[in-house]
């Protein structure tokens, strides 16, 4: 049985032929030199005359078969042509020795990186071979890639389809398009979309629970339009935006003359959204008359207009939100029990952006393509770029006001920044104090005097803050820190630095 060395001509080769006294006789004519191989087949992705003088100078040299095999390649680093030759060789090569590994070698010095990728990819998949590499200070050696590709990543990547088809057998709902504008790849989020999709076939009551900002009404508007009820209307009330003396006529609707100002009769939402969906957001705020009634019209699926004696039947696929936790408000006895167990027959926690690390890069370049898009054509406007440095300021912001803020914080460094790129001065402009900011600057600035404060203590504090701040949204730039701090050079800075107890 053969033993066959396949390789690709690489430019040292090819130089060897002219300059072997420099830089010794190349990769290829080394590992023949061993006398291991009795074939060699010889990928050229070079000229013809190139090929021909180099076979000219080995062939002499050697008593191993060389069989050349010309490539012609896009680029030396287009994978996919790469693939193609390595492959139709490796293919033959091993169709004559039955596949053993023993008697196929792959050279992985010759050619560039991505060659030596798909010898590896290759020995490692398709057709067991050895993998050799040659230097002038350490010789032929075997390679020990200590990894089976087809043991350690190709279960990673048949993970996907075995969970799709995990998903077929138990019977789960297929993805929705109606999901697609949930911007996401966190565990924390596909575990929330996955109980929405589930929850979207039924008709049963939905309270998603979660801060301002964190996209309560998108989620409501994607469980709708995956459910049956896509092609009825979805009516969405503000529970916290209605005065008290209408809520009930929001809700449930008024007859001609019920009260002062009622010059007609009207229907309410519940009736508006027959057969459909009707989100009510900040469900938290409905004042506990208002329960009462809200209550009954969920368990008789009925209302009755205010000053009417008849009821109405209505269908209604109900899903409510709150930035509060509805349990908490039972408890402060704000919130009915009874209305708390009737609404969370499914309960979707949205988590805050900061529990969403995975998900924030990803947000902020989505969301910076639907700032442009929305100033397309305005005068002047050039479409923004966020610097790596900006960024980086703006991932370690906390977002307290979540998706909503980091909208907003795109929209106004858009505004702010007069060129095509949003650099960091630009989007530290842009970023609003949070409140718990606003509270402590608001301590410094209210510490009653009389009683006695350690004001070095509070003007170190202080000092520090802003010089972490300016070193790391500077990535340590010193004369720009040292700018954004009004100080007048970089030697002020650092002594500041070394004042306060700063690591550069």
């Amino acid at each position: 049985m053969h033993s066959i060395l396949i390789s690709w001509l690489g430019r040292t080769d090819l130089r060897a032929v002219t300059e072997s006294k420099q830089i010794g006789i190349g990769p290829v004519a080394q590992a023949l030199a061993t006398g291991r191989f009795e074939r060699l087949e010889l990928l050229c992705d070079c000229s013809a005359e190139e090929a021909e003088t180099y076979l000219a100078w080995l062939v002499p040299r050697t008593e191993t078969r060389v069989i050349p095999h010309p490539a012609v390649l896009p680029s030396p680093t287009d994978f996919d042509a790469i693939y193609r030759h390595a492959w139709t060789v490796a293919a033959q090569a091993a169709a004559e020795v039955n596949g053993q590994a023993d008697h196929l070698t792959f050279h992985l010095s010759p050619g560039t990186p991505a060659m030596a990728a798909v010898w590896i990819i290759i020995a490692k998949t398709r057709f067991p071979a050895e993998l050799i590499e040659s230097s002038i200070q350490h010789g032929v050696r075997t390679v020990a890639v200590p990894f089976q590709i087809s043991a350690d990543f190709i279960p990673d990547l048949l993970r996907r389809p075995d969970c799709e088809l995990t998903r077929l057998t138990a019977g789960l709902p297929p993805a929705a398009p109606a999901f697609d504008a949930i911007i996401h790849q966190s565990p924390v989020m596909h575990r929330v979309v996955a109980r929405a999709r589930r929850v979207a076939l039924r008709s049963i009551p939905v309270l998603i629970e979660g801060e301002s900002g964190t996209g309560k009404e998108l989620l409501a508007r994607a469980i709708h339009q995956a459910s049956p009820r896509h092609d009825c209307p979805m009516i969405t009330v503000n529970c916290g935006a209605i005065a008290p003396e209408l809520i009930e006529s929001e809700l449930f609707g008024h007859e001609k003359g019920a009260f002062t100002g009622a010059t007609s009769a009207r229907r309410g939402v519940f009736e508006a959204a027959d057969t459909g969906t009707l989100f009510l957001d900040e469900i938290g705020e409905l004042p506990k008359p208002a329960q009462v009634r809200f209550l009954r019209a969920l368990q008789e699926g009925e209302v009755t207009r205010v000053g009417a004696t008849a009821a109405i039947c209505v269908d209604v696929r109900l899903i409510a939100a709150t930035n509060r936790s509805l349990i908490q408000e039972v408890t402060a006895g704000r919130f009915r029990e009874d209305l708390f167990y009737r609404l969370a027959v499914a309960v979707i926690p949205l988590p805050a952006l900061r529990d969403r690390d995975q998900d924030a890069a990803l947000l902020l370049d989505r969301l910076l393509d639907q700032v442009n898009c929305e100033s397309t054509g305005e005068p002047g406007y050039e479409p923004k770029k966020i610097s790596v440095a900006a960024r980086k300021l703006l991932l370690e912001h906390p977002w307290p006001g979540n998706i909503r803020e980091m909208l907003n914080t795109l929209r106004r460094a858009a505004v702010w920044t007069p060129g095509p790129i949003i650099d960091v001065d630009d989007a530290r402009d842009a970023l609003l104090p949070s409140p718990t900011q606003a509270q402590a600057q608001d301590a410094i600035l209210a510490q009653d005097v009389r009683q006695g404060i350690d004001l070095n203590g509070i003007i170190d504090r202080v000092a520090r803050h802003y010089l972490q701040q300016a070193m790391a949204g500077t990535g340590g730039n010193k004369a720009r820190a040292a700018k954004l701090l009004g100080f007048g050079n970089a030697t002020t800075l650092t002594n500041w630095l070394k004042r306060h107890g700063v690591e550069p």
